[in-house]
């Protein structure tokens, strides 16, 4: 059985993201703090990402075992989440640096099941 807690410190986590990625959008210039708006923009998009698709898969998973909650429920969804925010993450990188095409995405893509069909095999 999972702690209430857990659910809602992910919760506030991914709020906290999401708040701190538009006061980034909104308060730094890329112009004149480059290197650190960017830092901080790629942080805080990666952390809200994280903590929206951690708790996305978590229900999805919940519901989809008609209402069980395991812990191993969140450790899937919590490493399946981390996974795509970085997936995201890559790809607005790559979008920045103009490298980024369809095939890019897929290979991203690709990276990412094979990483988690390892992860699913250990299991």
């Amino acid at each position: 059985m999972i702690h209430p807690a857990y659910l809602i410190s992910i919760g506030a986590a991914a709020i906290l993201g999401w708040a701190s990625f538009f006061v980034v959008i909104n308060k730094l210039s890329p112009f004149t703090s480059a290197p650190l708006s960017l830092i901080l923009f790629y942080l805080s998009l990666f952390f809200a990402f994280t903590g929206t698709f951690t708790l996305s898969l978590f229900y999805y998973r919940s519901w989809k075992a008609k209402g069980e909650i395991h812990s191993a429920y969140l450790n899937t969804a919590l490493r399946q989440g981390v996974l795509l925010s970085l997936m995201v993450t890559v790809a607005a990188l790559f979008q920045r640096l103009r490298v980024l095409t369809w095939w890019d995405g897929i290979l991203l893509l690709a990276i990412v099941l094979l990483i988690e069909f390892y992860f699913m095999a250990k299991e």
